[in-house]
């Protein structure tokens, strides 16, 4: 048997159950990870999974394995992104269990987020502020609950266009 194969059982069991707690979602986007790697490595090598070597995984594979989800998957830049995080996250349990294997873990770690456009956070016109207002059936306790939520959030937090002035109300509470 492999180092591979006992550290990744140790870091899903171990690491991410065991000690982090992490959601089952974490869990299984992790598993899916790992999966498609390993399966993208095997096409590549043709060495089956249980064979696989930490040393198999350096960042020339990886590399190859983040550019064929993004060229061949056609996954995005952030898809891309949560994929290398489960893989540094595994290396850097690797790192504590195994420092023979330092400079493959260190490259690997080394590879950087890919760059992706985030959305402008754009403010909520008036208009947009009185249907967001307008939404709670303040006939019920739950709508006049959400309604004094949300003017609360619109008086301290949500933005209004600038220089539009715009003075929520507070009938109805």
């Amino acid at each position: 048997m492999t180092l591979l194969a006992p550290t990744l059982q140790a870091f899903f069991t171990d690491r991410l159950i065991a000690q982090r707690r992490v959601s089952p979602h974490t869990v299984l986007a992790y598993r899916d990870t790992f999966r498609l790697l390993l399966s993208f490595v095997h096409d590549r090598t043709g060495k089956a999974p249980h064979t696989l070597e930490i040393g198999d995984l350096d960042a020339a594979m990886i590399g190859a394995f983040l550019d064929h989800l993004e060229r061949d998957r056609h996954n995005s830049a952030r898809t891309r992104n949560a994929r290398l995080a489960a893989v540094h996250s595994l290396f850097r349990f690797a790192a504590l269990r195994h420092p023979e294997h330092a400079s493959v873990i260190a490259h690997v770690l080394a590879i950087p987020p890919k760059r992706c456009q985030r959305a402008v956070v754009t403010y909520l016109s008036p208009g947009e502020v009185d249907a967001l207002l307008a939404a709670p059936d303040r006939a019920r306790w739950e709508g006049r609950r959400d309604h004094a939520l949300l003017l609360l959030a619109v008086q301290t937090g949500l933005r209004v266009v600038a220089g539009v002035g715009f003075e929520p109300t507070t009938s109805g509470l």
